[in-house]
């Protein structure tokens, strides 16, 4: 087995069990970044392994999925305070800073919480998505017609991914281009 190749499944799995360690405090940034790149670009198994090793001891490891830790705390909730940061990093493109505001929350306080992270991941993609789509859709007629409804989808989506953070739901948006890991 551990020459068998690995699918995307398997190296997110992997990933999923190093972001979790990470939240946990286990180890550093700079190891969090080694162990990620280490997973990332892992051709077999037995790539893999050393990394679930040093995470979780000598013996190896299942690959089994972890419980999505991008969304909730392993006691199953989520600080209000986290709630509220994942919330925000929706609501500031929605008002006017479609870019910068979810961005600013990744860079701020995506890096000590897993949950305002994943949230704010999810939104910068969107709003990349939906400025790209301003962009290309003038190109045709039928496309300028659409701009606006468009934006109104955004508008609305946004709003609605705030309300999700809010109650810690998963929340994806339809239709986006996820560039940002």
């Amino acid at each position: 087995m551990e020459q068998l190749r690995v699918g995307n499944q398997d190296r997110e799995n992997v990933v999923e069990h190093v972001k979790a360690a990470y939240a946990e405090g286990r180890f550093d940034k700079l190891e969090f970044d080694d162990r990620l790149e280490r997973a990332m670009t892992a051709r077999t198994h037995a790539d893999l392994m050393p990394i679930m090793q040093e995470l979780y001891g000598t013996r190896p490891a299942p690959m089994v999925r972890p419980a999505p830790v991008a969304m909730h705390r392993p006691s199953g909730h989520t600080e209000s305070n986290e709630r509220l940061g994942a919330a925000v990093s929706h609501w500031l493109a929605a008002v006017g800073l479609p870019i910068v505001g979810p961005l600013i929350l990744l860079l701020t306080a995506g890096k000590t919480s897993p949950y305002v992270r994943a949230h704010a991941v999810e939104s910068l993609n969107f709003q990349i998505t939906v400025l790209g789509a301003t962009i290309l859709l003038p190109i045709t007629v039928v496309g300028v017609v659409l701009v606006p409804v468009v934006l109104v989808a955004a508008f609305v989506l946004a709003v609605a991914g705030g309300i999700s953070a809010l109650s810690e739901s998963n929340f994806r948006y339809p239709m986006t281009l996820r560039l940002v890991r």
